[in-house]
């Protein structure tokens, strides 16, 4: 029953998310507004960690899961993608390298920040 809780709270956010991407005319995904919402409740306080906890930890467990459709999707296109695979392959790999740098520097930027403090 407690994890249903944690599952409806996050549900209930992602939801919230969806209605504030039909009423802003703005290119942003749902998930960023829901993330968004999910990070002003938490540091807030109106939701506490404990509240969606174990739900969230079942979420990013299960995550690798969620990309096989999107796989799928990509076996299922190859007609239209072979002619380009190999530009695909090289921006997938350099933005990839990118976003890892990236999260790297900022991530060693806040643990310098919070050592200070």
């Amino acid at each position: 029953m407690r994890s249903t809780k944690q599952f409806g709270l996050i549900l209930a956010v992602t939801f919230i998310g969806e209605i504030l991407r039909f009423l802003i005319p703005l290119p942003i995904p749902a998930s960023i507004y829901g993330l968004v919402i999910m990070l002003i409740v938490l540091k807030t306080g109106i939701v506490k960690l404990e509240q969606v906890k174990n739900a969230a930890g079942f979420l990013i467990e299960i995550m690798p899961l969620m990309f096989i459709p999107a796989a799928v999707g990509i076996l299922v296109s190859w007609d239209a993608l072979k002619d380009i695979y190999i530009p695909i392959i090289f921006i997938t790999i350099t933005t990839t390298i990118i976003v890892m740098v990236v999260t790297g520097r900022i991530t060693q930027f806040i643990i310098r920040i919070e050592k200070r403090k």
